[in-house]
């Protein structure tokens, strides 16, 4: 697939409409969708809300990206992820009917997964947006049952603009009109943006600080909206974000008349690999017994701000970063809220990636944060060199998704 389409990004909604079209437009005959758009938080707002209403006994479908260790793991059918068999034949299909036209990596296997998601009965569907929103491959479904936008900020600014405002009218191209969207907190040049466009299509809005809200107190999760206030558990995903992704996705499963029991199995069910993951098995874990080995792929500004916090609520201990990054990141933007928080990083290329960040340059931006840094040839190496210096160290390995697929893919 890689080879016949090749993964560039070219925001246009054309090739996907053609291609929908010669497969029957699937994207008419989904369960109903909820749509989630946004820079930061939509993996595990969409991990939570599933959560929510798969305990409530609904079936649903999800499409995410990109996937960590498989590709499967961007189209889960009715709970399950998708099956190697299936898989193969609706790419086949979809390649069938694309012909020789051209079409992006992402665009035909966007296809392949609502056709799947058309074939399948399930009660609902959820759709992570892959890049931006209006002209995403995913924003082809006309009236969706809820969309949802995440915290808009700074990432991807030469595909979707260089200011918040410009960002958030792209994230905001999935409201449609009449149809309800949640909005998680922004700043606010963003939420102007984003009403602004909710006003033109009468599309009614549910705004983080305005009609819903959420907050931590005594280890405890409370939520609070027009309908009451809940007390739930704190979030099973690490990290004081973690509540405001929870905050969205109790407000989606209240939208959607779901009672506290889905609430709950929201914040306490869900997983979202690669999100302030502690890894305890494999071989990493192995090399480095003592070591308390964790797991993250924030790759920009407010992913730096978010680690930066969980770390600073964990008990002390000598923490150091495995980081590798991409050349197209803001990584100095996410190295600077970290180096309050660590004692040293060791920098790493991505194997297998091409627009890896070399190990030096990741480095040099660390360095230039104030974080003592110094390269290693791979993560395992650099875990020795820290093992060496401290067996007892807390370790983060993180900086990247891609880096995060590559450790759950060699780690088991």
């Amino acid at each position: 697939m890689m080879t016949l389409h090749p993964k560039v990004i070219d925001l246009t909604l054309d090739r996907v409409h053609r291609l929908l079209a010669a497969l029957g437009n699937p994207e008419k005959s989904l369960p109903p969708v909820i749509h989630i758009a946004g820079t930061n938080g939509k993996g595990s707002t969409q991990a939570m809300i599933r959560a929510g209403l798969e305990a409530s006994g609904k079936t649903v479908h999800a499409y995410t990206s990109p996937h960590l260790a498989r590709f499967h793991e961007r189209i889960r059918l009715a709970g399950e992820l998708i099956s190697e068999p299936a898989l193969t034949a609706l790419l086949d299909e979809c390649v069938q009917a694309n012909g020789p036209d051209e079409i992006t990596f992402f665009e035909i296997t966007t296809c392949a997964a609502l056709l799947a998601f058309a074939r399948t009965a399930a009660d609902y569907t959820l759709l992570e947006v892959g890049l931006g929103g209006r002209l995403d491959a995913t924003n082809v479904v006309e009236n969706p049952a809820l969309t949802i936008i995440t915290p808009v900020s700074m990432d991807h600014e030469a595909f979707l603009g260089d200011t918040l405002a410009k960002i958030a009218g792209e994230k905001a191209g999935i409201i449609k009109r009449g149809v309800p969207v949640i909005v998680g907190p922004q700043s606010e040049e963003g939420l102007a943006v984003i009403e602004d466009r909710a006003a033109r299509l009468g599309a009614p809005v549910f705004a983080y600080g305005q009609h819903w809200t959420v907050w931590e107190e005594r280890n405890l999760l409370v939520y609070q909206d027009e309908n009451g206030l809940l007390d739930l558990p704190p979030p099973v995903l690490p990290g004081l974000h973690q509540f405001q992704n929870a905050g969205m996705a109790i407000a989606a499963l209240r939208l959607l008349g779901s009672g506290e029991r889905s609430c709950e199995a929201a914040v306490t069910k869900a997983v979202w690999p690669a999100r302030m993951q502690r890894l305890k098995h494999g071989p990493l874990v192995e090399a480095a017994p003592s070591v308390e080995l964790w797991l993250d792929g924030g790759h920009n500004p407010a992913g730096g701000e978010a680690v930066a916090a969980t770390l600073a609520r964990m008990p002390s201990r000598e923490t150091n970063l495995i980081c590798g990054m991409l050349n197209t990141k803001d990584v100095r933007g996410y190295m600077a809220p970290l180096a309050g928080q660590v004692s040293k990083l060791h920098a790493v290329s991505i194997p297998g990636e091409k627009n890896t960040l070399p190990a030096e340059a990741t480095r040099d931006a660390a360095q230039a944060v104030g974080i003592s840094a110094e390269t290693a040839d791979s993560v395992a190496a650099a875990l020795v060199q820290i093992v060496a210096s401290n067996p007892q160290a807390r370790v983060l390995i993180c900086g990247s998704l891609y880096l995060a697929g590559a450790i759950l893919r060699e780690n088991g």
